[in-house]
């Protein structure tokens, strides 16, 4: 479905000649320093430069969501905050705004009627997924359309001249969807993978635990396309294809928190390579995401006890990524400065 080159090249040898040949000691910038080389790997250039960075935020609504038993807010907070995405008064709007960064709303599946309305890309498959207590959250087809749009959104910011991006969703619910994903493609229990959320106290995670417990259940598939048709949301669903896309296009691409890396299961889960092109942000404050990223054995940037969502642990971590690039072109080497190197 996707075409994902591996990183391995010769390249990566000239590139790592030149990170240790910088006027430090080998190894002195740490995580700078394997972020310069992904990128440069990426890229397949020792001179990689980040053009056009966005966060694409994907807004989709969840049925299980409708009886208000996972979710302490109700659903209708999903339209209302991508109102205020519109607006510019989320932190994903401040924190964008703080770093350069370009940002897109999507609308993936909200139960809402937004017209046609401006700055809001539309992108609707069906007003909110079915609730997977009863039936598959959406068709095969519906999974494979969200996907395919997820792609085509990505493709489109390409074209445009974006070459690192990073996702961000919203969608009351979506910590279940993603709880669910999380233990079907890792094996992890349901009870590992279940969280707080938005902030349930821990007697109703209890209930939450129980009520996805009894979900995952009811269904037994192991092919990937179908645990994301079964579990997922059209907002997951969209990141899944969007992530992939972004590999196939050689994007750096920046993974968010709990929801976000729930969609990276899915597209890892399709094809394998697609990690190779991963920057992870962040560990989010919700339990499972630690356990996603240990099994997926990749550390993240920060640790700030997010979990937010929206793609605001991405926004933050990007400069970091900016230094990463910054340092390799314009820090000097021994040679150009003059320094003696260590014999």
């Amino acid at each position: 479905m996707f075409n994902i080159q591996s990183l391995a090249s010769d390249l990566q040898k000239d590139l790592q000649h030149k990170i240790d040949t910088k006027t430090k000691p080998i190894g002195a910038l740490g995580t700078l320093e394997s972020i310069a080389l992904q990128i440069g790997s990426i890229q397949n250039t020792v001179s990689p430069k980040i053009t056009k960075p966005t966060i694409i935020v994907f807004a989709g609504d969840h049925g299980i969501a409708k009886k208000g038993e996972v979710n302490p807010y109700p659903q209708e907070v999903t339209t209302q905050m991508v109102y205020n995405f519109l607006q510019g008064g989320a932190a994903i709007n401040v924190f964008c705004k703080q770093n350069d960064i370009n940002l897109a709303i999507v609308d993936a599946g909200v139960a809402h009627d937004f017209k046609n309305i401006t700055g809001l890309i539309h992108a609707k498959i069906a007003l909110g997924t079915h609730n997977y207590q009863e039936q598959p959250a959406m068709s095969i087809m519906e999974c494979q359309q969200a996907i395919k749009s997820g792609s085509d959104i990505c493709l489109k910011q390409y074209s445009q001249g974006c070459n690192t991006i990073a996702f961000g969703e919203m969608g009351i619910g979506n910590t279940s969807s993603a709880s669910l994903l999380m233990a079907s493609y890792t094996q992890i229990p349901i009870e590992e993978c279940v969280g707080a959320g938005t902030g349930l106290p821990s007697n109703a995670i209890a209930i939450k635990q129980h009520i996805l417990s009894t979900v995952l259940s009811k269904y037994k598939t192991k092919d990937p396309l179908e645990i994301l048709a079964t579990f997922g949301g059209y907002e997951i669903a969209m990141i899944t294809g969007a992530i992939l896309k972004a590999a196939e296009l050689r994007m750096t691409i920046i993974i968010d928190g709990f929801i976000v890396t729930a969609a990276l299961l899915a597209a890892q889960a399709i094809n394998p390579l697609v990690l190779e092109y991963c920057i992870f942000a962040h560990t989010s404050g919700e339990q499972g995401h630690q356990k996603m990223l240990a099994y997926l054995q990749k550390e993240p940037l920060l640790n700030l006890g997010l979990r937010l969502g929206e793609g605001t642990g991405a926004a933050i971590a990007f400069p970091i990524v900016i230094a990463a690039t910054s340092f390799l072109n314009n820090m000097a080497s021994f040679e150009e400065a003059g320094v003696t190197d260590k014999k």
